[in-house]
């Protein structure tokens, strides 16, 4: 086997030993802990997962569904601007949304404390905050736009020609919408839909910060507070049994669809709203976009002032953002440089095995990060070992670590775990080199790796260029890897969001939650630039 052959199945097998290591633990049970947690949290677990799971699913797909299908297909005053401001969203992270929330709705937060002071009143009416209800509003106004932005491009290809057959068939819009518009974008919502439903199981900042113990919760607790690293890999282990499990029946759903689309109605004549329509479509835009980014980038704002006279240490929240952007770059460079030797072996041998392989390697993004932190960190334990055998007796130094703790283990995580983000926009910019090209460089005598250096790479650069940012954002904002794997005192602006909500101290969470926000921007922007609005 040649060596571009080889480089999918090798990158394939890099993700699944992780996914093998947790597996293999359900068969040594650890039998105390185990048993504890069947006859005390699990079953809690279970149901507090479940019911997350289908709340912020539905939240998600009536906020997504509806935007979508307002500015995709209506005309009203600020569309254009609209369209792509409701993606902004996307730049907040879950649980910086989250401590904003309870921050501002709390028991002891300035919107219940002024609504007591001026009514004089308990508010025992007042929502309970903490509670399930709240964890999936707040998700629900996070995540929604994987399903608006994909919803959006479906409703894009059918324009009102949807309407306007629903009504040859005497249908009003209403009905037209739930009848023909609605099934025909299917396949779009559900992808989205399923993006959706692997952040929230993948979710640990959010939960953490309400309080809201699931399976990510249980994982990080087995691990770090009863220091049982094999309860945490069984927990693990159930978690990707789950997930297999909804992908298998996702992918099953979608085989029995066929749908077919048409390119013609693709920018189709937007139908215009007037008087109370236009009025509560913008209202019903502006509302959601205030409640999910427009308010908490305030408070963050306002937070940020306050404590940066008290709290903010040049040297310390450097230190922060040093670690964040050189983690960030290392790994973007890192998971860019093996998705393009990919791609190109791929290329060069197109099989069906190979492919399969490349389906495989992208797997990890439906992982959550704290089963891989363990996948990755059980063989590096191993490793460790053994090396550090190996070194004692061929020095007269006791080695105790050699690789358990470094900045290597982190990068293999999220290698794994956001080789997909990279995959789609590299290898879609990949497709429009033609294989004459590489023929053309052939003949002239250059062989792979210089036709990747002196070719691709600079035909590739706005690919590269996006998924190298998309990278950068993920893992600037990734919670339970960096959490679960940094070597002692490596604390980045995410780890520090943590550890001043976790006790509370919204104020001084603020500064890097922003610095973070601030960054998931930039690929925003980016998309802004380079699509339709």
């Amino acid at each position: 086997m040649s060596v571009w052959r080889a480089i999918p199945f090798v990158t394939a097998g890099l993700v699944l030993a992780p996914i093998g290591v947790v597996l293999s633990s359900l068969l040594a049970p650890v039998g105390d802990i185990w048993q504890h947690l069947v006859e005390t949290s699990l079953p809690l677990l279970l149901l507090n997962t479940f019911w997350l799971a289908c709340g912020v699913i539905a939240g998600t797909a009536i906020l997504g569904v509806s935007l979508a299908w307002v500015t995709a297909v209506y005309e009203f005053p600020g569309r254009r601007f609209f369209s792509w401001a409701l993606l902004l969203p996307m730049a907040m992270p879950a649980y910086v949304t989250a401590f904003v929330a309870l921050g501002l709705f709390d028991f002891t937060g300035p919107i219940q404390t002024t609504l007591r002071n001026t009514f004089d009143s308990d508010l025992t009416w007042f929502p309970e905050v903490r509670g399930r209800m709240g964890v999936i509003v707040v998700m629900s106004l996070a995540f929604y736009p994987y399903v608006y932005l994909l919803a959006r491009n479906a409703f894009l290809t059918q324009g009102k020609r949807s309407l306007e057959v629903a009504q040859s068939l005497g249908f009003n819009r209403i009905q037209g919408f739930f009848r023909v518009a609605l099934p025909m974008a299917r396949p779009w919502i559900a992808g989205g839909l399923m993006l959706v439903l692997m952040e929230t199981l993948a979710d640990f900042g959010t939960v953490s910060v309400f309080n809201y113990n699931t399976f990510t919760t249980a994982i990080y607790k087995a691990w770090f507070s009863m220091f049982s690293l094999q309860a945490a890999s069984q927990l693990a282990s159930l978690l990707i049994i789950i997930v297999f499990i909804v992908i298998a029946i996702e992918q099953r759903l979608r085989m029995r669809m066929r749908y077919a689309e048409s390119k013609i109605s693709g920018r189709a004549q937007r139908m215009p709203l007037v008087g109370g329509q236009k009025i509560v479509a913008i209202g019903f835009i502006v509302s959601v976009l205030t409640v999910a980014f427009a308010l908490p980038i305030t408070q963050l704002v306002l937070w940020s002032i306050d404590a940066f006279a008290n709290d903010f240490d040049s040297s310390r929240y450097w230190e922060f953002l040093s670690h964040s952007i050189s983690l960030s770059s290392l790994a973007a460079a890192l998971t860019c440089a093996v998705v393009i030797v990919m791609v190109y072996a791929v290329r060069r041998h197109p099989s069906i095995a190979t492919r399969n392989a490349v389906r495989i390697a992208t797997i990890g993004y439906a992982l959550p990060g704290t089963v891989l932190a363990i996948g990755v960190y059980v063989p590096f334990i191993w490793l460790d070992g053994q090396l550090s055998a190996w070194l004692s007796q061929w020095s007269s130094i006791e080695w105790s670590q050699v690789i358990q703790g470094t900045l290597m283990m982190m990068l293999i995580a999220y290698l794994i775990r956001f080789m997909a983000v990279s995959h789609y926009a590299i290898d879609s910019a990949m497709h429009r080199i033609t294989a004459s090209i590489d023929e053309a460089a052939m003949s002239l005598g250059l062989n792979g790796w210089s036709i990747i250096h002196k070719i691709h790479i600079p035909i590739l650069k706005s690919g590269l260029f996006t998924a190298a940012t998309l990278v950068f954002v993920d893992v600037m904002k990734e919670m339970p890897i960096t959490l679960m794997t940094r070597p002692f005192g490596w604390d980045t602006l995410a780890v520090r969001v943590y550890q001043m909500t976790s006790e509370g101290q919204w104020e001084q969470a603020a500064i890097p939650a922003i610095t973070m926000v601030l960054a998931g921007l930039i690929p925003i922007f980016f998309f802004m630039r380079n699509t339709e609005s």
